[in-house]
């Protein structure tokens, strides 16, 4: 592991797993964050047609350096995959597949969902706890806001399971191999995302405290008001987040517009 956290993929034949998994073309742009060693960039160079990679790490450039000399479709650029924008890379990704930092593996993904609205495919290595955690059902011990989200936003299309032994070095946990692409409907929910975001990240914020208390709390609407919103929903007015599906927050967010601007 680098100092940043990165446990380097060894294995080409998974990266060639991930390629098929994310259903790259030869016509596609594919983003890459943290290509390491070079060995899924390689697979993806001979593949796509053109890579963007994001890479913190100045130190693996005598690694990359032979990889970027083989195949000059790929893009490479240093620094912070949180940090570049997005919109700045060109030709615009049209994929995403990559082995991610497992430390910045969720608000990289939940970034690049508005951020990269030409992106319709992702494969991504996560740890195997936040694989199960982006699509978990409602009421169940993984279901988050990261759930209704990614619900919300995509639908996951295969998830593959992923020894330890694979890595260089070796994480101490699973991880998987997590495949999903953008819902048909997103340029419905494109112009509210960033209020969706705001909605379930408060009704999630204090597990204890019911969704109105939640909501209140975030100065969305006062908890008469939701409570309100909640019974013409027809839901009970202690209800949880975790009890709402994710079709559920569209709804409520409607609702709550509604009666906030009266």
């Amino acid at each position: 592991m680098t100092r940043f956290g990165q446990n380097f993929l060894r294995d080409p034949n998974l990266a060639h797993v991930a390629v098929d998994r994310a259903g790259v073309l030869a016509t596609d742009v594919v983003l890459e964050v943290g290509p390491g060693k070079g060995i899924l960039t390689t697979v993806l160079a001979e593949t796509a047609a053109t890579v963007q990679a994001i890479e913190i790490d100045r130190e693996l450039e005598p690694l990359l350096a032979p990889v970027l000399a083989a195949h000059p479709n790929v893009l490479l650029t240093w620094g912070d995959a949180m940090r570049v924008p997005f919109c700045d890379l060109t030709p615009a990704p049209t994929a995403f597949v990559a082995n991610l930092p497992y430390n910045v593996a969720t608000p990289l993904v939940l970034r690049s969902i508005p951020e990269l609205p030409t992106v319709d495919r992702w494969c991504v290595m996560v740890q195997r706890e936040i694989a199960d955690r982006m699509f978990a059902l409602p009421s169940t011990p993984a279901y988050g806001a990261v759930s209704v989200l990614m619900r919300l936003a995509c639908e996951r299309t295969d998830l593959h399971p992923v020894g330890r032994e694979v890595f260089d070095p070796a994480p101490r946990v699973d991880s998987a191999l997590l495949a999903f692409r953008r819902r048909t409907d997103w340029p419905e929910r494109a112009p509210d995302w960033e209020r969706i975001v705001h909605l379930v990240h408060a009704g999630f914020a204090h597990r204890r405290k019911t969704l109105a208390n939640g909501i209140a709390m975030a100065g969305i609407a006062t908890r008469p008001e939701t409570e309100q919103v909640l019974t013409e929903l027809g839901h009970d007015t202690r209800i949880r987040g975790e009890a709402i599906e994710p079709e559920g927050w569209l709804p409520l967010l409607a609702a709550l517009t509604a009666v906030t601007a009266t």
